[in-house]
């Protein structure tokens, strides 16, 4: 027979075939020689008392033969001359899974994508963070394989509502990714390892008679009869298909601003802004698994060891969530801005979690009635209604962060406890963000509705990760907050029928 047993393991023991039958034995009060093996189907670290455990969740073969997890398997079909042809516009994750998913239907998919592939990037990023210098196209954000590329990988959602996500990993493991994300709670690929496999989606796409077109920037739409007739790129195309899907991620304004100017319904949407944190690694590890166990067990990506510790956390203060987002262990702030003069920051780590620092965004909920309260606070006239309000203000946001740090991506920067006191940091730590960093107070960038909260919850989250073994804790003088982080979600959101997902004004 086959039984899920749930096992609490010491790391060690974790990772040892032979000590794991010897659990599922005992839990099962079974004979070592009736186990006939295992798969892993979940793993995941506790680390709420002084011993740390894993957590295995296996399916055990009792008194049957061991059969290996089948792999999943796609039917990629052959759409050369498939009868239907839907354009995609945006490269990113949507729409590189939304191909794969229409090839196999036997649905012809039409990709263009406004930045480069995902080699090409690489020199425009380098440039970006050697010279200061933009290309407007071509980023961390734009590009084969959008933000995702390049920035970490993670692949888990607090959402219950986000599809079938197994299947989602199993696409990844087909195209290279290591099986482990089948098992892993928190799976993450790496950003070292990530072009191969968007690389291998795309070559299965175009070998599967799909088509996937760089530098193709959409910039106007046709519309009749509340139907989308055609779409016309910087070059001058004009493409047709039976359907169009816009897949172009939360940071393509001029799509937004396209949507608007054609009166296509869309509505401003809350978000969360505020800085990046980011401390030394060794502070996070020793919070989260105390000195003795870092000492014994040591820290690296390796089964025997411990992985670089992580935290999630999340306050309320004056009736807004403060929260981490997207933590980075062993991790690199990197610039996430898409045009000139907008400052944004964001975090990425490659598969192995092995660089010195440890960042996370530190963000704070913002609605569209906290904005419109925010204008008129500085008697600036703005309309309630506006479907591009809160991503006006998420811009001006952004450019005051690039004045603030005096140009070419250089970003403000203030230690921890000198923000709580409105001190100005004489000195700063070193830090991971490869622009640079000057000293400012972030105070004077951020709306005072976010700045207060920040402020208020950062004492907090010191009280949660407390300083251990005489190590320092989370809140401390040896955390930097750089400024800003502004692309959590969309500002806008486009409206969609409930069942089939399309906008309600137009097929």
């Amino acid at each position: 027979m086959q039984q899920k047993v749930i096992l609490k393991l010491s790391p060690p023991e974790s990772s040892s075939a032979d000590d794991i039958i010897k659990h599922i034995a005992k839990s099962t009060s079974k004979k070592l020689s009736d186990i006939t093996g295992y798969t892993i189907l979940k793993k995941s670290i506790d680390a709420r008392s002084k011993n740390i455990w894993i957590i295995l969740t296996v399916n055990a073969f009792i008194n049957e033969p061991f059969q290996k997890k089948e792999v999943t398997s796609f039917h990629f079909r052959d759409v050369s001359n498939a009868q239907k042809k839907v354009l995609i516009i945006g490269g990113g994750p949507a729409g590189i899974f939304a191909a794969l998913q229409l090839i196999e239907l036997g649905i012809k998919p039409i990709l263009i994508e406004r930045g480069k592939d995902v080699r090409s990037r690489r020199r425009d990023l380098a440039r970006l963070n050697k010279e200061g210098i933009i290309n407007p196209e071509s980023n961390y954000c734009y590009g084969e394989g959008g933000a995702g590329t390049y920035s970490d990988g993670k692949l888990y959602t607090r959402s219950t509502k986000r599809g079938n996500i197994d299947r989602i990993l199993n696409l990844f493991v087909h195209f290279g990714a290591p099986e482990r994300i089948l098992s892993d709670a928190h799976p993450h690929i790496g950003t070292n390892k990530l072009p191969d496999i968007i690389s291998a989606m795309r070559t299965q796409i175009i070998d599967c008679g799909g088509e996937f077109h760089f530098d193709k920037k959409a910039i106007g739409i046709e519309i009749k009869n509340e139907t989308i007739h055609s779409v016309l790129t910087a070059d001058g195309d004009v493409l047709q298909a039976d359907s169009y899907i816009l897949a172009t991620g939360h940071s393509a304004r001029d799509i937004y601003q396209l949507l608007h100017e054609n009166n296509i319904e869309i509505h401003a949407k809350g978000f969360a802004l505020g800085v990046r944190i980011e401390h030394p690694q060794d502070i996070i590890n020793n919070i989260q698994y105390g000195q003795s166990n870092v000492l014994k067990l040591g820290i690296s990506m390796d089964e025997n060891s411990l992985p670089p510790a992580s935290y999630s956390l999340v306050t309320q203060s004056d009736n807004r969530g403060v929260f981490s987002f997207c933590m980075c262990p062993g991790g690199i702030i990197a610039t996430a801005s898409t045009d000139n003069e907008e400052l944004v920051v964001n975090g990425w780590s490659p598969s192995k979690r092995n660089n010195p620092y440890a960042n996370s965004g530190m963000v704070v909920q913002v609605e569209p009635e906290d904005v419109v309260k925010y204008y008129l606070s500085k008697e600036i006239p703005v309309k309630a209604n506006d479907p591009l309000l809160m991503m006006n203000f998420q811009k001006e946001i952004e450019q005051k962060a690039f004045t603030a740090g005096g140009g070419k991506f250089v970003a403000p920067a203030q230690r921890m406890v000198d923000y709580i006191q409105n001190k100005h940091s004489a000195t700063l730590p070193k830090c991971s963000y490869l622009p640079g960093i000057t000293s400012s107070s972030i105070g004077e960038i951020l709306p005072n509705f976010i700045h207060h909260r920040l402020q208020n919850a950062l004492p907090v989250f010191g009280k949660k990760l407390k300083a251990m073994d005489g190590v320092a804790g989370y809140y401390t003088n040896e955390a930097i907050l750089v400024a800003t982080e502004s692309r959590t979600s969309s500002p806008v959101r486009i409206p969609r029928d409930k069942d089939l997902l399309h906008h309600p004004h137009i097929n």
